[in-house]
């Protein structure tokens, strides 16, 4: 077939040194896919980490990686040391057209002419590469990944676009200066003429769509009933729920003193949203907002006096902002994974209450309570004429449905929608999980949508708002991406 290379291991070398796990790995690959293609390794170009991360001999070629416009010539001498004689071929398995980005931070740049020369470098003396990215794409879903120090602090989850300052864009666009400057390096060196240039993909603007409120989360979860709930003393993590992305819901109850409480959550992954509420009042059936404990900063809640007859209802929103898929912090669980204290005390007596919606490809296997809301509320949306609210929305996450019509066939194009004036969520366009947006904290504000998701006729947008929907309760169909959200502003933080 046109599979010719399979890599067993990514950049293990760097934390990981385990020969039997790597021999193992070349046996599950030897028997699926026999002996025709050559297994590799790529680790980066240091003498420890190929100590680590290779296996000695023919059977597995190793492969090396470094940062874009370092002297190459070094690692690929070092690469020699641990392929077989006459067997190294110089190969830079990831050489860095660009870099990623996290929230909070400003998009990643690297000069075209800057990443041609280190490119040229390399071809310049019969060395080979993978282009990564070539196209880096869109981290759809929850598929978007994490970076954090070894014990896990200083974590950076990434943002939904992954376009990378690739020279193909997140979009497919290669009408820029970066893909032209590589493509004449290739060419310059390539025995063979490279194929003509494609167009970039047209793009076009749908306009506003106009939202409305369909629900609460926590009416949807019904947090009174038994339905879909985990009951434990001390709170348990995601994945012991049974759940690898979402959200968590965890529920248990305290008396108030007369002076407030002060909640503290030693380790959250990734990010908390307090809410308390008295069941025994008839005129205070909705949750307050009572702050946020995030991952990356955890500071305690003040939970201020409440009048209330019987025990105040604690319910702590967890969200799951991505796994770090790089270094010693990788095992990284989500949740709350320590007790929770409260005025010091071990606050015991939990519900726990699985929010996964979808994931790319996992319809089926979403909860049911959620699976079942989700669908009412986009039938809903494609029935109902909308009409925006007057009302001053609470801070309680809450789902916003709308439509926009696409005409015909020929209207059918790339767009992007703008959640300017929004807070922090998840949005689904025709029930496909375009991922995360939060413009608040940039600089992300606009999220791509192709084309082979939308159809002629009603197209349904649906967010799930964390926080506060925007001015109005629309967002806006435009035909470009936009970065200059958030951390532009002198007052957002940097992650």
């Amino acid at each position: 077939g046109p599979i010719i290379m399979v890599q067993i291991e990514n950049e293990y070398g760097s934390y990981g040194d385990d020969k039997v796990y790597l021999h193992h790995l070349v046996k599950i690959a030897r028997g699926h896919l026999g002996y025709d293609i050559i297994l590799y390794t790529t680790d980066g170009g240091l003498r420890e980490s190929l100590e680590k991360g290779t296996i000695r001999g023919d059977a597995v070629f190793s492969a090396v990686d470094f940062t874009t416009g370092d002297d190459p010539w070094p690692c690929f001498h070092l690469q020699k040391e641990f392929n077989a004689p006459g067997k190294s071929p110089p190969l830079s398995a990831e050489f860095y057209t660009g870099w990623l980005t996290h929230w909070g931070e400003n998009m990643a740049k690297t000069g075209a002419d800057f990443t041609a020369a280190a490119l040229e470098n390399i071809l310049m003396g019969n060395g080979s590469v993978v282009l990564y990215m070539a196209h880096g794409g869109t981290n759809f879903g929850f598929y978007n990944g994490a970076n954090a120090a070894a014990d896990g602090s200083d974590y950076k989850p990434d943002l939904t676009s992954y376009d990378y300052d690739a020279p193909i864009q997140e979009s497919g666009d290669v009408d820029n200066t970066k893909f032209k400057a590589l493509r004449r390096v290739i060419n310059k060196y390539s025995r063979l003429s490279l194929p003509s240039v494609p167009s970039n993909n047209e793009k076009i603007g749908y306009g506003r769509i106009q939202l409305q409120k369909t629900a609460f989360l926590f009416d949807i979860l019904n947090i009174t009933s038994h339905t879909g709930m985990a009951e434990s003393e001390n709170p348990i993590s995601m994945e012991s729920a049974g759940q690898m992305s979402g959200f968590l819901l965890y529920v248990s109850e305290y008396a108030a003193k007369d002076n407030g409480n002060i909640l503290s959550i030693p380790k959250v992954h990734d990010r908390a949203q307090v809410f308390i509420l008295c069941p025994s009042k008839d005129d205070a059936r909705r949750p307050t907002y009572m702050g946020t404990i995030e991952r990356w900063s955890n500071k305690p809640v003040d939970l201020p006096y409440t009048d209330c007859p019987s025990s105040i209802w604690l319910l702590i929103l967890v969200e799951n902002m991505g796994h770090v898929n790089y270094g010693l912090s990788m095992f990284d669980k989500k949740g709350i994974l320590s007790s929770v204290y409260l005025d010091g005390e071990i606050l015991h007596g939990w519900k726990t209450f699985r929010v996964p919606f979808q994931n790319l490809g996992d319809k089926l296997k979403a909860n049911p309570i959620i699976r079942t809301a989700y669908s009412n509320i986009i039938t809903s949306a494609a029935q109902r004429s909308l009409k925006t609210s007057s009302k001053k929305a609470p801070k309680e996450p809450a789902f916003y449905a709308g439509c926009f019509t696409v005409n015909n066939l020929s209207q059918l194009k790339d767009t992007f929608i703008s959640f300017r004036g929004w807070g922090k969520g998840i949005a689904f366009v025709n029930e496909f999980n375009i991922g995360r947006y939060w413009p608040s904290f940039g600089p992300q504000c606009n999220l791509y949508v192709p084309a082979p998701i939308l159809h002629p006729g009603e197209n349904v947008v649906v967010l799930f708002e964390l926080e506060s929907p925007g001015p109005g309760l629309a967002v806006n169909s435009v035909g470009r991406p936009d970065f200059k959200c958030g951390s532009s502003s002198s007052t957002v933080r940097q992650l």
